[in-house]
């Protein structure tokens, strides 16, 4: 006999066998179903609108690289002062039509498949963490070994979709030779898709150039299966690293996401509708180069959201007003049927407590029901960035796929089945014992298992275990069970061939010259 989920039936022995062997298969893309929270009317979204299109024409968007403005002239844009790059909103409208609003990220396992846009969306760890808190709860610089272990555990954990790139940076690698290995390191250790480094043109066409010996050169031309990111530099400006990085992932076709950097009062306005207007204009400019470099390129409509405290000066995260420019960075993406990406459980805090739990679900449930796309920094996160914490990082992927299972929305699957139970059961009875809960607990109900919710008696009984400590234990666990998804043998040779070649090509004494 098959139940509703497919599956066979099984007795309580079973039923408990399964539970205690861990299942580490990928959740599929998240598809959405809840109603999305969209604070502005038609009549405001084309307010922003008209405010950014009016930002790009008269105000103008600097582009500080002799390519970019040379590709805009051609494409017909107004010059002025050198690089500063006036934009036709007809121009910016007509380029931008060419954005697929989905496609598919293509992983080396095909079963990690991801579709993406529209109403999917994926969960991505944190990058860029220049510490972590490691296994033992110690701040400290992070190794290649670190990032290994990081791109470990996002490939055991179910509800993480990608294994980033640089988690946390290597610092026992020559800054000028690291976006190789850490390359390797996203693609060796997980079969999930990743993200490549865009912290130079060059380094970006390394990226590309790995991607071709993994999937192969023609399959990469028609395939997404690499994320690279640009970063603005708000207000306005775009310069020559990310827009030469820009140029490698587009000509190649493959999805670069286009961020300003938000620190809200500080280089945007200080007020949340001028923010946004500012923020879109800023994105749309990077998107219709995209299509000036290659038309019909993936491209996704990105951002990174900060206020400014105006007390101190220091970026926070988890405030209202970062909430609600979410919820209308979602309608205006949509607006322009473009994918977007948005930063997830962001916390300030620097070690892992009520502050940065708060603040993460803060973030989290905004950015769920905004609607974003690209969930990045959806595992680590804290301090500001500037350390990725191996027990939140493992508490943040099960906060994940809470979120995942409410965004999923409500199931009437066993709808029928359950009511006949209410009166097998009558008044004053209990559903423990019944078949139907026998058969459903399991999914009836989230169980989390890094939250305890014992009663405090069993709980001291069992060492008074806090959230953090059993958070390490977990990961511990994790990388103890970890099978490494073995690349090809050929493939992994040409990629170690491939790195050798470049580090005798690349001094490590450049590290002096690039900024990661």
């Amino acid at each position: 006999m098959v139940d509703a989920v497919g599956t066979t039936r099984r007795g309580r022995g079973a039923r408990k066998a399964v539970r205690q062997t861990r299942d580490i298969t990928m959740l599929p893309a998240l598809k959405r179903k809840l109603p999305l929270t969209e604070p502005m009317d038609a009549e405001q979204i084309e307010r922003i609108d008209t405010a950014s299109m009016q930002i790009l024409e008269n105000v103008g968007v600097v582009f500080r690289d002799p390519q970019a403005i040379a590709d805009w002239k051609a494409a017909g844009a107004d010059i002025r002062d050198g690089d500063r790059v006036h934009l036709d909103r007809a121009l910016v409208k007509e380029l931008i039509k060419t954005i697929p609003s989905s496609f598919t990220y293509h992983a080396r396992n095909p079963a990690n498949n991801l579709p993406f846009g529209n109403d999917h969306s994926i969960f991505v760890p944190m990058t860029g963490a220049p510490y972590l808190r490691d296994l033992d709860d110690v701040r400290r610089n992070p190794t290649l070994d670190d990032l290994a272990n990081f791109h470990k555990l996002s490939h055991m954990l179910p509800a993480i979709h990608s294994s980033a790139h640089h988690i946390v940076e290597p610092y026992d690698h020559p800054i000028s030779q690291r976006h190789l290995r850490i390359t390797y390191s996203s693609m060796k250790h997980s079969d999930k898709t990743f993200m490549g480094m865009t912290t130079s043109p060059k380094n970006a066409e390394d990226v590309m150039d790995m991607c071709a010996i993994l999937f192969g050169e023609d399959y990469i031309d028609t395939h997404p299966v690499v994320t690279g990111n640009c970063n603005g530099n708000s207000p306005l400006v775009w310069d020559e690293t990310m827009l030469g990085a820009l140029r490698a992932f587009c000509k190649r076709n493959q999805p670069i996401l286009c961020s300003p950097f938000v620190l809200g009062g500080a280089n945007t306005p200080a007020s949340v509708a001028p923010t946004v207007a500012q923020v879109n204009a800023e994105a749309l400019s990077c998107l219709a180069y995209t299509q000036v470099v290659r038309k019909g390129c993936p491209a996704i409509y990105g951002h990174y959201l900060a206020t400014v405290s105006m007390k101190s000066g220091a970026p926070m995260a988890g405030t209202p007003e970062i909430s609600l420019m979410n919820f209308m960075i979602g309608q205006m993406a949509r607006y322009y049927d473009i994918p977007w990406r948005t930063s997830n459980t962001l916390g300030g805090s620097k070690v892992f407590d009520a502050q940065a739990g708060y603040e993460s679900a803060m973030t989290m449930n905004a950015v769920l029901m905004a609607g974003a796309n690209y969930i990045w920094h959806s595992a680590g996160w804290n301090e500001g960035g500037m350390h990725c914490s191996t027990a939140k990082f493992v508490v943040d992927a099960e906060v994940c796929a809470m979120g995942y299972r409410m965004a999923q929305g409500i199931n009437w699957d066993d709808f029928d089945e359950a009511l006949a139970a209410v009166g097998d059961v009558g008044p004053g009875g209990h559903y423990l014992g019944h078949p139907h809960t026998l058969e459903n607990f399991q999914r009836a109900y989230f169980m989390p298992e890094m939250f305890d919710n014992n009663a405090i008696g069993q709980w001291i009984e069992e060492g008074s275990v806090q959230t953090n400590e059993r958070a390490l234990m977990r990961a511990r666990d994790l990388l103890n069970e970890y099978e490494e998804p073995k690349l090809d043998a050929g493939v992994n040779d040409a990629l170690l061939d491939y790195i050798a070649r470049r580090e005798r090509q690349i001094p490590a004494a450049d590290a002096l010259n690039q900024t990661f």
